[in-house]
């Protein structure tokens, strides 16, 4: 069963009135073509930002930094000596 939660919307009257228009074409309150609209456009921008976009050269490197044999770099591997020499209880 859905949670059902309040959420309260001000707007000036000449936006209520487009918002009304655009409603009443649609055939459907404003409530619901609000409630509509506004789900259609966070999911567009979730979808946008949780894409990584790259160009083919950013692609190539990319993928032959996963690829190419691994070499810890000397900050890493100072970190890794540092941890073999503590003591576990």
């Amino acid at each position: 069963m859905a949670v059902i939660a309040q959420f309260d919307l001000t707007m000036d009257a000449a936006d209520k009135e487009v918002v009304s228009r655009a409603a009443a074409i649609m055939g459907t309150t404003m409530a619901a073509f609000v409630r509509t609209a506004a789900k259609e456009k966070a999911r567009e921008l979730l979808e946008r930002e949780s894409r990584i976009t790259m160009t083919d050269l950013d692609f190539e490197m990319f993928t032959q930094a996963l690829n190419g044999a691994f070499q810890p770099n000397a900050a890493l591997k100072h970190a890794m000596n540092a941890v073999r020499k503590i003591k576990r209880a």
